[in-house]
This record gives C-alpha cells, structure tokens and sequence, in this order.
C-alpha cells in the first residue's frame, strides 16, 4: 500500500508541473496524453522533455503495467512545433546536436520501454509523430488519421525518427514517403504496417487490447520485448540459438516463471493479475 501511495503521488505531483502533457496511472494503466490542441499538438523541447521524464517515472512503477500514448483535439500531432523550429535555425552545430540528441533519447526511451505501449491516432501524425507511433508495440488509429514525412519539403530529413520508421515500414516504402513527402491515409498506413487497426472510437478498440497486456506476466512481456528488439536484424546464427535457449531457460527458472507454469497447472490465476488488482484498490483507497 505505501507503494501505491507513493505512485500516486509521484505521477500527481509529476502531472502538476507539466506544462503540454498530461499523465495519469489508473488501474495499471499509465496514459501520457498530449496537451496542446490548440498547437495541433506540436512538439518542442519542453514537450520532448515532459515525456522522457514521464517514461522513466512509469517504467520504474510496478503499479504501471501498460502505457497507452494518445493526445487530445483533432490531430495526434502536427510534429515539430515552428517556434521550435525557428530556435533550431539559429543554433550553431553543436547546440543542434545536443538538441536532435533529446529528440533521439525520446525515440529511443518509448521504444526501448520495458513496459507494452499502445498508441491511440487520431488526426494528422507528421514527421516526428510518426515516430513516436512507430516506436510503440502496437497502435489503433481512426479512419481521418493522415500521415506524412514532409522533412525534404523544409530541407531537412527524418534522421533520428528513421531507424523505427524504416524498420516499420521497410525499405521500399521508406524510400518513397521520405523522399516524395506525401501524405497518405489510415488505410495505406496499416497496409505499411504503422498502425493495426482502424476505428473511430479509439477507447473501445483499445479496450481488449489493454485488457491484454494487464492479463500477462510483466517480467515476460518485458523479457519478450528485449527478444524481439535482440533480433530484429533476422540473424539466424550460433549466437541467436544461443541466445534464445539461454533467455527460455532462465526465464522457466524465474519466480514469474514459475509461478505462471504452476497457476497454469493449478488451473488458476497467476499472481500478478492479483497484485494489479491490490494496487487499484490501494490507489483508489488512498484518494
């Protein structure tokens, strides 16, 4: 129960000194909700920051079983914010580079959460939106959803978004939406692979989803997510056979390994669908 308490304050008092997120747990499920409608959601680097520091606050909680990434208004967001771009203009080398790093770092944090991640789409998702979309496990969109790559048209490119866009899309039809800066819809997005499903009532759809992720073992989820990302180049060798008997082994051994076979063989619930339950009640207890 102190840990609860000690979650829920951490992410109030988090939530109070943000300034264009928001960010909620309840019931396992923590929300980073964009929250600058009236910018079209655009980010910069206030935003950039507000979300790194969001991410580690909820990978650490045990409270947190799934993050769901969405954002208020009618787009998803417009990608990089023009005010944020005209600081960018004056910037020497060096100061580019430092900025464009914590741009990477957000990349690289939401992909690498240890956590499964859920992206909610509605609107426009340009430029370093889809990013964050094509850094997340899966994603839900709506039927207005539009996407583009539109860097080449301001001269620029997609750098630090490109290593999750072009393992998303693939090769092929990376070369054509980032060099061509078109925009295209929800439908020729699931065909790329950048969103799994399309609906318009986003909280349903995502409802069995979440539903899903909370049902399983976070140590295994996070371990699943670690192999995934270890063999994503698709080497078949003797360090990948290795590598997998190796994580099966240790992962059977585990105390959520075990307890998972034995609940399964008890025919019963495994212990951490209990835990989260505990949690919500302490949470809710406590306000």
């Amino acid at each position: 129960m102190n840990n609860s308490k000690s979650a829920e304050h951490a992410i109030a008092q988090l939530d109070h000194d943000l300034q264009y997120i928001q960010l909620t747990l309840d019931n396992g499920v923590g929300e980073i909700c964009l929250n600058r409608a009236d910018k079209h959601n655009a980010f910069d680097e206030v935003m950039i920051a507000e979300i790194i520091h969001a991410l580690a606050l909820l990978a650490e909680l045990s409270t947190c079983q799934v993050l769901v990434l969405k954002a208020k208004g009618r787009n998803f967001s417009a990608g990089a914010d023009l005010n944020w771009m005209r600081k960018q203009a004056q910037m020497d080398y060096q100061q580019n580079l430092a900025d464009a790093h914590q741009l990477a770092k957000l990349m690289s944090d939401l992909d690498k959460f240890p956590k499964p991640t859920l992206a909610l789409v509605q609107g426009a998702a340009f430029g370093g939106a889809l990013g964050l979309i094509c850094c997340c496990d899966v994603a839900i969109a709506n039927s207005k959803a539009s996407f583009c790559l539109s860097e080449v048209k301001l001269g620029l490119i997609p750098a630090v978004i490109s290593p999750y866009v072009i393992r998303t899309m693939g090769v092929s039809a990376s070369r054509r939406y980032m060099l061509t800066a078109e925009r295209f819809d929800a439908l020729t997005a699931q065909q790329l692979n950048i969103i799994h499903e399309i609906d318009d009532d986003l909280s349903l759809a995502s409802a069995p989803i979440i539903e899903a992720f909370k049902n399983n073992s976070p140590q295994a989820v996070a371990w699943a997510k670690q192999l995934i990302q270890v063999q994503e180049d698709g080497v078949i060798d003797s360090k990948t056979i290795d590598f997998t008997a190796e994580q099966i082994a240790k992962i059977r051994v585990s105390e959520e390994g075990q307890e998972g076979l034995n609940a399964f063989f008890d025919k019963r619930q495994p212990s951490w669908i209990h835990a989260i339950d505990s949690d919500t009640k302490d949470l809710q207890g406590a306000k």
